[in-house]
This record gives C-alpha cells, structure tokens and sequence, in this order.
C-alpha cells in the first residue's frame, strides 16, 4: 500500500502528478480503462491512500476539499484528518493512522520540514519514501539533505527556542528517515532543479497529469500577476512589495492579482484599493487554474514556486512567464540572512521564463 501525507493542495496536486507518472500508468483516454466519473480515467496506482493533515486558514481547507474531490474522482481513497483540531489532536491522528502506517510499503510526503510528518516518520520509519514538491522548499531541503544539515526552513532565522529544543530529536530522527540506507529507497519527485546526493532518485515532475486533464486555455490579452506570501513570512517589506506590484502592473497592463492562499486579507485590500487589480482567490493551485483559463497571455511573479512550474503545466500554448527580481532594499530586517541569496537562485534557475529587473 502507498499511503501519502499531505498538508497543502500543492502538495496534493503533486501526489496525483507522481502517480501518474509511476511505470505502467494508464494514460488518459485510452479505450477499454476503468473511468471514474465524468469520465476521467483512474490512475492503476494500487491501494493508494491520501490523507489530509488538514491545516487551520480557510484558504488552504477550502483548496483542499477542492483537490480531494479531484483525488476522488480519479479512483483514490481520500481520508480527511483533522490533524490539528485541538491539543489532543495529534495523539488522536496517530493512533488512528498507526494500522495504515504499519501497512504502508511506501510513504509519500510533502514538506519533508513540517513538524507533523517529521514526528510520524519518527514513529514509523523503515519505509520505502518519496518526498513531492510543496514548492521551492524542496530546493532547500535537498540541498541540506546533501550536505548533512539539519533541516530548517530557508525563510527562518535559526534561532532555537524552547518549541525548538525539544522538537529537536524529532528533527533529527526524522532526518536519519529521510536519508536512503540499505533496504530503504528514498525518491524525490519535483519539478525544481536540484541535485540529489547519491542514493537519492531523482524522478522528473513534467506535470502530465494536468496537462492531460486540463485545457488547452483561453488565452486574454494583457497580463496577470501572481501573488506571493513573501510579506506574511517576514521577507518582504510591504510597503516595497505593494509599490512594485503597482509598478509591474503600470508596465506590464496587468489587471489581475491572483492572491496566494496565505495572503492576509488587510494586504489584499490595500493591493485592491492601491493598484486598481481585481484581487482572484482561486479554489485550486495555479497550476490548474492557469491550464483551465481564462489566463493572460503574459504571467508576472516574483520568486516563486510558479516559475518553475507554470512553464511546465503551460508547455506549447504560448503563454509567456516571466519574473520579476526581489531588490535587496525589498528585505525586513526580520528577513533569514540567506533570504536573498535564495531568491536569487530561485529565479536564477529558473527555465522558459523572461527575467525582468526589479522595479526602480
């Protein structure tokens, strides 16, 4: 049995992108399949199982109920966790999951970071693992992952309080279970361009699942912007990520904003009302939401997931992405001392995409 975790719909999406990529999957269309309804075509995946660590904002419920329907209607079992619904949800989660888990052959995760996972591999380690995309973390984590370093997300400080110290072996353990050892494959399916240290697969992510099951979209003039969550983490300052997203959109004759699910709401409607955008919270990752249409026929984001991604999902309709670099006078104080040289690489790396400069 192949049982996945996932705690974001990126992360969802991109469990579906890895077992449509599995050898022998059927591909869609294909006369004489099983069909699940509306007629989409099942995935042969056996017995594969995800469930939702389900997260507390709206925003990412909301997406993930929509993804899970998605899962469903592709032939999956979906199990909804409340994960997080109060101090004894935890102990309550694992002892729920801990038959599937000591079932499970493989083990399929998102955030190789997120305390949550680590504590369950901790708990059931010795599985076959891959870990999936949940965006350019995973850029980060193999990079660590190959040099030996503890795991820590690239946005934060470093400092070690008091949640940290204990959580520390958990870090640790969780790090031992994410290395390959003999009798234990550790896969990495991604669409960021990494290098994995040796034992590691590396499994390309050409987003076929969602090529195939969306579009090709309707294309309009103008362009439309990406948002980011830079500001809500602490990177960005918000007074320079509004002024450059007014600048972009003066430019470039943006008139949409898709808002990235953790955007505040006080900065949307400060974005709204300050650069005349019309502010879309869409109900499932960009990825599909641009493949489905209507979408502009240039696509504007800082650095980001999506730049590397949507050129992927996009591949052969037209649609132009390019990305707009992060001014280091951007930065908050609070911002990791790593944060630029980050970005830079994130952006940097970057392929089929238009670089654009920072706005003066």
């Amino acid at each position: 049995m192949n049982l996945a975790f996932v705690e974001s719909p990126v992360q969802l999406l991109n469990v579906l992108e890895w077992a449509h990529a599995r050898p022998g999957a059927r591909l869609a269309g294909v006369p004489g399949q099983p069909t699940g309804p509306a007629g989409t075509t099942r995935l042969p995946v056996a017995d594969l199982t995800v469930v939702v660590l389900s997260p507390t904002d709206p925003m990412s419920r909301g997406q993930l109920r929509r993804m899970a329907e998605l899962a469903r209607d592709e032939g999956f079992t979906v199990r909804w966790q409340e994960a997080r619904g109060g101090a004894g949800a935890p102990l309550k989660t694992v002892r729920e999951l801990a038959p599937m888990l000591h079932r499970a052959e493989r083990i399929v995760i998102g955030d190789p970071f997120s305390r949550y996972v680590q504590m369950l591999l901790t708990l059931f380690g010795g599985k076959d693992l891959t870990v999936v995309d949940d965006g350019t973390a995973t850029m980060e984590f193999v990079a660590q992952l190959a040099r030996g370093e503890k795991l820590v997300r690239w946005h934060r400080r470093g400092r070690r309080g008091p949640r940290e110290l204990v959580l520390a072996p958990v870090t640790f353990l969780a790090r031992r279970r994410l290395t390959p050892s003999r009798g234990r494959d550790v896969e990495v399916f991604t669409s960021m361009p990494v290098e994995p240290p040796p034992g590691v697969t590396l499994t390309p992510n050409r987003f076929a699942w969602t090529r195939s099951r969306f579009g090709p979209p309707k294309i309009t003039r103008g362009a439309d912007l990406v948002g980011t969550s830079l500001v809500e983490t602490g990177v960005v300052d918000p007074d320079q990520y509004v002024e450059a997203v007014a600048a972009l959109a003066r430019t470039h004759g943006a008139t949409r904003y898709f808002a990235h699910r953790r955007e505040s709401s006080d900065k949307l409607h400060r974005l709204a009302v300050e650069t005349g955008l019309e502010i879309v919270r869409p109900d499932l990752p960009l990825e599909l939401i641009a493949r489905r249409g209507p979408i502009g026929g240039t696509v504007l984001s800082f650095p980001s997931t999506v730049v590397h991604t949507l050129p992927l999902a996009l591949v052969g309709t037209g649609i132009r992405v390019a990305v707009c670099d992060i001014a280091p006078e951007w930065l908050r104080d609070t911002a990791s001392p790593r944060a630029q040289g980050f970005l830079a690489g994130v952006t940097g790396t970057a392929r089929d995409v238009q670089r654009l400069p920072a706005p003066a």
